[in-house]
Formats: structure tokens, C-alpha cells, sequence
């Protein structure tokens, strides 16, 4: 019998990038995807073509148990409620748990991120610990996607850097293997359309890892301007985050990536994404060239 696979977060770009992988790259049948958020004229598009449309609010669990109705494979798209004092994501995610147990979902899917343990230096690495335990507690077969930092990401840095010629960091030598975004919402497309009912949990990278300054060599030469990179402490680099406009907390999350880069825990290159979609993950160089206008101004 065909399951129905249902999305939350539909309307998020990950979760717009893995249903039009669902209908377009794996030709599974609108009828049989929900896509879930909570304001469903988001998604009229996607209603149009034939995709079940519901609203959910992870602050209500009536809301997710009305949305989880008949759905098969359920795939949690983690919230962007960051809260570092109240651990409001969390609980938005034990919600979407005790949801999909208490409707009978059969299997749950997850997009956590590498290595979340308690020991991680990235400040909200536990609202991904926590709901990776709430999954397996709640004895429902899951695929937990670790997704590695995007390319994407370098949106949040390397223009301004480029623009100034130099880009201030704490990573020290610490390597990253940043991965398209579209490569991991294709894998995770596909792990949410597999048959398999195996609990996995995967980590999805790009191709290579690279220091902060290998990154910076790749940036200078496709746009032929010198960047250098300056390596300064991270309360510093706090600092230079808040004077750019950047609220303090959010200052601290940014420099806790660095934290976590130059302590080696985002440093791993995996084959998952390939193996799980089926193609060839876009390297950082192409991710460069491709959006060359856009990191210059």
C-alpha cells in the first residue's frame, strides 16, 4: 500500500526544496503529501498541484494531531523558534512527537544537525539532543537527518568580508564541509519516500571540508580579490557581531558555530547525501561561481 509522507514547515525553503523533490525528482503522487505550516495560504501553489494542505501549530498539540491525521511518515522539519533561556523549540518539538504517537504515525523523520550532544559548543545544540531522545523514548521507527551546515550559510559572512577584505574569526584551522542546500533536501526527499521502516540516523555534508581560510583562497580566486582572514578570540569576535547590528544573542549563537568549527565537531565528510539521492553533491567552488553576483554586491 502506498503511505502518505507529510512534511512540516512546508513553506520554509528546506521544506519547499524536499516536496518539490517529492513530486518533481521522485514522481510521488500530490495526493499522497501533506505539507503542513501554520498559515496555509503560504501554499496555495502547492495546493494547486494537488498536495493535501493543513495547518499546524507546534504550539498546539490538538493542532498537530488534526494535521497528523492518516499520515504515514511524518518528517519534522526543526523550528526556527530559537530561544537560548525558555527551550521553546524543544518543546514545540515534543509536541510534534506526542503527536505523531498519539495518531499512530509509523514512522518519524527529523532534521537535527551534526554531533548535538550537550558536550557541543553551539548554544541551541540541545534543542536537537533533546528531540532526537523524545523520538527514540517514543518507540516510533525514525530517520534522523544530521544536516551539516549549508553553503547557504556563507551568505551570513563572506559578503560582508569580501566587500572589506578581511573575514575575522575564531575557527582557527577547524574544517567544515558545507553542502548545498537542495543536496540535502533531495536526500532527505528521499529517505522520506523509502520503504524501509530501519531506525537511521544520518549526517548530511557536502564534499569536502575546508578551513575557514581554504574557503577564503576558493572565494578570492573565483572573484578575483584578495580576502584575507584575521583569527581573533571569540569574545571579540562578539563583540564585532554586536557592533554590526546583530542582537547579542544571536551574536552568541554565530560565534558558538566557530566554537564548535574549531573544536573539530563539524569537520566530517560523509557519502550520505549521494547515497540517499543518487547524485553528486554540488561542490563549495560551484556554490561560489554560482553565486558570484550575489557575494559581491
Amino acid at each position: 500500500m502506498s503511505k502518505t509522507l507529510l512534511v512540516t514547515g512546508a513553506s520554509g525553503q528546506l521544506g519547499r526544496g524536499i516536496i518539490n523533490h517529492l513530486l518533481d525528482t521522485l514522481k510521488v503522487p500530490a495526493a499522497r503529501i501533506i505539507a503542513t505550516t501554520r498559515t496555509p495560504a503560504n501554499l496555495a501553489d502547492l495546493a494547486a498541484r494537488g498536495v493535501v494542505v493543513r495547518a499546524a501549530d507546534f504550539d498546539d498539540t490538538a493542532s498537530l494531531e488534526a494535521a497528523f491525521k492518516g499520515a504515514d511518515r511524518v518528517l519534522i522539519i526543526s523550528t526556527g523558534e530559537i530561544d537560548l533561556l525558555h527551550g521553546k523549540r524543544l518543546r514545540q518539538h515534543e509536541n510534534a512527537v506526542a503527536a505523531a504517537k498519539a495518531t499512530g504515525v509509523g514512522h518519524l523523520l527529523y532534521t537535527s544537525m551534526p554531533n548535538p550532544e550537550p558536550v557541543s559548543p553551539v548554544l541551541f545544540a540541545n534543542d536537537h539532543h533533546g528531540t532526537e531522545q523524545a523520538i527514540k523514548a517514543s518507540g516510533i521507527a525514525y530517520t534522523i537527518f544530521r544536516n551539516g551546515w549549508y553553503q547557504e550559510n556563507l551568505f551570513m559572512a563572506l559578503p560582508q568580508a569580501i566587500a572589506s577584505g578581511h573575514w575575522y574569526t575564531s575557527a582557527r584551522d577547524g574544517r567544515i564541509a558545507h553542502g548545498a542546500r537542495d543536496d540535502m533536501a533531495a536526500a532527505i526527499a528521499a529517505g522520506l519516500a523509502a520503504v524501509s521502516d530501519e531506525s537511521k540516523t544520518y549526517t548530511l555534508t557536502g564534499p569536502h571540508a575546508y578551513t575557514t581560510a581554504e574557503i577564503a583562497a576558493l572565494a578570492s580566486e573565483v572573484i578575483g580579490k584578495p580576502l584575507d582572514v584575521v583569527q581573533i578570540s571569540d569574545e571579540a569576535l562578539t563583540e564585532g557581531v554586536k557592533a554590526a547590528g546583530i542582537p547579542e544573542d544571536f551574536a552568541r549563537i554565530v560565534v558558538s558555530f566557530d566554537a564548535n568549527t574549531r573544536a573539530g565537531r563539524i569537520a566530517m565528510v560523509t557519502d550520505a547525501v549521494e547515497t540517499l539521492s543518487g547524485r553528486k553533491p554540488k561542490t563549495l567552488k560551484q556554490f561560489l561561481e554560482a553565486n558570484k553576483a550575489a557575494l559581491t554586491g
